[in-house]
C-alpha cells in the first residue's frame, strides 16, 4: 500500500529554514529566499511545498489575503526529521539534548499524524476489519496467539531476553523451559503471555486509561522478577543518555495522570497508542520494566478500539532504542512514529490471513 510521501526534498527543508530563521515569512519572502539561495523556482511550487508542510503540521498559516504569513507549528520541534545516522554518530556526551522531564510536551503531543500517515493508517486498519470478518472463530484464535508468541519474543529480546522465537512458542505453548537459559528469562516470557490475556479480557474496559490501569500491566509483566510494583519513589538512570527522569512520586503520579488525561481525550486510536507508549516511556514511573509496560498498553489501546495490535517480530531492537531516545533527548517521535507505521503495516499485512 503506497502513501502520498511526506519526506521534503532540499527546497522544501529550505523553506522550513527561512520560516525558522525569521519566526514568521510571507510567500513572498520565502518566494526571493529560495530564488536566491536554490535557484529558479515557480510561486506555485512553493505554495504546494507550504500547502504540504500545513498538512504535515510543521507549519501554521495566519493572516488572509495578501496578509497571510507562516511560521513553525507547536508541533515542529515534536514532528521535524532528523537525521538518526548522524545524530547517534556521537557519544551521549557530545549530544545536545534536553537533559530534564519537559512539562509542556502534554500540550505538543497533539495532532501528530499528517494527512498522507492517516489516509495509510485508516486504509491498513480498514484491510485488517475485512480480514477478521472473514476468518473462522478457530483460525482468528489461532492468529492472535501466533501474533502474542511473536510479541512476547520481540517484546522480550529488547530487553536483553536469549531466548529464540522457537523457544518461545515452547515455552508459551507447552510450558517447556529451554535449556541454557535462566529462569527470569523464562518468567519474563510467559508474563507477557500473562498480560496479553488480562487485555485481552479486559478490551472495553481499556478503551480508557488510568494510573491504577497502566499499574496492572506493569505489575503482571514483572511478577516474579524480583522488580519493585507501584509507582517508584527513587531516581532511575537510563543507560546511553543523559536524559533524567522525573525523581519525585508526586510529580511522578502527576505525569501519568496527566498522560492518562491526554490519551482519553484524544479521538484518533492511532495517536492515542503512540502517544501513551512515548510518555510511558519518558515518565518511567516504575523501577524497571517501563518500555515492556508502554509496548503492552499502547497494543491494549489497539486491541480495545478493534485495530490490529503489533507483534515488533521485524522490529530491529536497535532502531527502536534509538527512536525512544530520540523522545528522551528532543522530545522528537519522527522516527518512533515512522517505525510504528511500518510496525502496524507489517502485522496488518502478516496476519489474520
Amino acid at each position: 500500500m503506497q502513501a502520498k510521501s511526506d519526506k521534503l526534498n532540499k527546497r522544501q527543508d529550505a523553506v522550513l529554514a527561512i520560516i525558522s530563521a525569521n519566526k514568521t515569512a510571507s510567500i513572498g519572502q520565502i518566494f526571493e529566499h529560495i530564488q536566491k539561495s536554490l535557484g529558479e523556482v515557480t510561486r506555485i511550487t512553493i505554495s504546494r511545498d507550504l500547502e504540504k508542510m500545513l498538512e504535515m503540521n510543521l507549519i501554521e498559516r495566519q493572516g488572509a489575503g495578501r496578509s497571510v504569513i507562516y511560521l513553525l507549528s507547536p508541533q515542529y520541534s515534536i514532528l521535524k526529521k532528523i537525521d538518526v545516522e548522524k545524530y547517534f554518530s556521537q557519544d551521549p556526551d557530545q549530544r545536545e539534548i534536553r537533559e530534564k522531564f519537559n512539562f509542556d510536551i502534554f500540550s505538543q503531543l497533539k495532532g501528530i499524524f499528517s494527512d498522507a500517515e492517516k489516509n495509510k493508517l485508516t486504509e491498513l486498519d480498514e484491510a485488517y476489519k475485512e480480514k477478521i470478518k472473514n476468518i473462522s472463530p478457530d483460525a482468528l484464535k489461532k492468529e492472535i496467539e501466533r501474533l502474542n508468541i511473536d510479541f512476547s519474543w520481540k517484546s522480550s529480546k529488547i530487553e536483553g531476553n536469549t531466548y529464540s522465537l522457537l523457544e518461545t512458542e515452547q515455552l508459551i505453548k507447552n510450558q517447556k523451559e529451554a535449556s541454557g537459559h535462566s529462569k527470569e528469562e523464562a518468567t519474563m516470557i510467559l508474563n507477557h503471555k500473562k498480560a496479553l490475556e488480562y487485555i485481552g479480557s479486559n478490551k472495553k474496559e481499556l478503551q480508557s486509561v488510568s494510573a491504577s490501569k497502566i499499574e496492572d500491566i506493569h505489575s503482571l509483566l514483572v511478577d516474579g522478577l524480583d522488580v519493585t510494583k507501584n509507582l517508584r519513589k527513587t531516581l532511575v538512570g537510563i543507560t546511553g543518555t543523559n536524559y533524567k527522569p522525573l525523581d519525585n512520586e508526586f510529580q511522578i503520579k502527576e505525569a501519568l495522570e496527566k498522560t492518562c488525561k491526554l490519551v482519553n481525550e484524544t479521538k484518533d486510536v492511532f495517536e492515542k497508542a503512540i502517544v501513551l507508549m512515548l510518555l510511558i516511556a519518558y515518565i518511567q514511573p516504575f523501577v524497571d520494566g517501563n518500555k515492556r509496560t508502554s509496548r503492552l498498553s499502547g497494543n491494549a489501546i489497539l486491541q480495545s478500539f478493534d485495530s490490529c495490535p503489533l507483534s515488533y517480530r521485524s522490529m530491529d531492537e536497535i532502531e527502536y532504542k534509538k527512536a525512544i531516545l530520540l523522545f528522551y533527548e528532543q522530545n522528537n517521535i519522527s522516527y518512533f512514529k515512522e517505525l510504528f507505521l511500518k510496525q502496524f503495516e507489517f502485522a496488518v499485512e502478516n496476519y489474520f490471513g
